[in-house]
This record gives C-alpha cells, structure tokens and sequence, in this order.
C-alpha cells in the first residue's frame, strides 16, 4: 500500500467534507488513517499458507472440533464502516486438525479486507475445508454492522446471522443440529 498516496487522499478527503486538515486534532489524521487502512486489510496481503505455517497435525478422530466465540472486526464493503462480531467454526477431520489458533488467524485474514458477511463465512468454511480436506464444515457467524446502525435505518439492536454449511453438515441434518447445538451451549 502506498501510504503517501493514502495519506494525500485522506487530507483531500478531509477538505471535501468541510474540515481544516491543518488544525491541531487533524494535523497526523492522514499518517492514523494511512496505518489503519493497512492493517484492517491486511488480509489482502496474507498468504493463507504462510499464515497456517505447517499447523496441520494428524490426528486419527472423526469427532466434531469447534473452536467458538471467534471476534471478528471487519469492513462493509458498501459503506467501509465495521461490522463487528463473532465466528463458530465446526469442522470432522479426516484424520487431520488444525493448530487451534489457527483458526482464528484464519479467520483474521478474510475478515481484514473490504466484505460482505456472507461472503466472509463462505470464504472461512471452504478454506478450512479444502486445508484439511475435511469431512464436513459448518461456519456461523453473527455480527453487528455499524452500516445499519449509525446511518440508514439506525437499528442499534440489530444483529445479521449468516452460516455455511459444506460435505457432512449440509448433508446431515443431525450433524448440522449436533453443530448448532453445541455453539449455543452457554459459556462456562
């Protein structure tokens, strides 16, 4: 990422919309707002392969794994305002697992880009089943998107729940319910 040109653009931006990108509180917004752009997409720049790092272990089970209540932060697309919320990801192995944090880090990366909803959770299930070839996968995620919320509609209790389901959980509806019950379970 080009951060002067980003920073050039956001002092433009900044006058556009009627604000003294000289003034004391605005004077490093450009250099702030260049280094948040890079971070919050980053995921356009990871390598999926990289990022897992050889954390894929065998491990002869056919058990469900769900690693759950996954945060995850990302940008509408639409609007590039956040959505902000949480991941449960389910998966059968067919004799391998990931390293559990993995996961998470996994999910980072799709989330760190310009997104849909929809197409973040498409995006984790298929990548966590095509690294492990695994049996089935169930993904679910329920965020809050700042789009409806401060602009809009202004629906401030508003939650979107999206799920992608692949192999044994869309074929199995007793493997699909074995998911969702165990990702509903209250916390210890």
């Amino acid at each position: 990422m080009d951060h002067e040109r980003v920073k050039q653009l956001v002092r433009e931006l900044l006058i556009e919309i009627g604000e003294n990108p000289d003034r004391e509180g605005l004077i490093k917004t450009p250099h702030r707002v260049a280094a948040a752009l890079e971070f919050l997409t980053s995921g356009y720049r990871a390598d999926m392969q990289r990022l897992i790092n050889g954390a894929i272990f065998t491990q002869e089970t056919n058990n469900m794994v769900i690693p759950r209540d996954i945060e995850i932060y990302s940008l509408c697309e639409h609007h590039v305002l956040p959505f902000f919320g949480r991941c449960h990801i389910g998966y059968i192995s067919r004799g391998k697992v990931f390293g559990v944090s993995k996961l998470a880090r996994l999910v980072d990366m799709y989330a760190r880009r310009l997104q849909l909803q929809e197409r973040l959770t498409e995006q984790i299930a298929r990548a966590v089943k095509d690294s492990i070839d695994a049996e089935g996968v169930g993904v679910i995620i329920e965020a809050q998107h700042l789009c409806m919320m401060m602009r809009g509609v202004e629906k401030q209790n508003s939650m979107m729940t999206t799920s992608s389901v692949l192999g044994s959980f869309h074929e199995s509806i007793a493997t699909r319910n074995e998911f969702l019950s165990l990702i509903s379970r209250p916390r210890p």
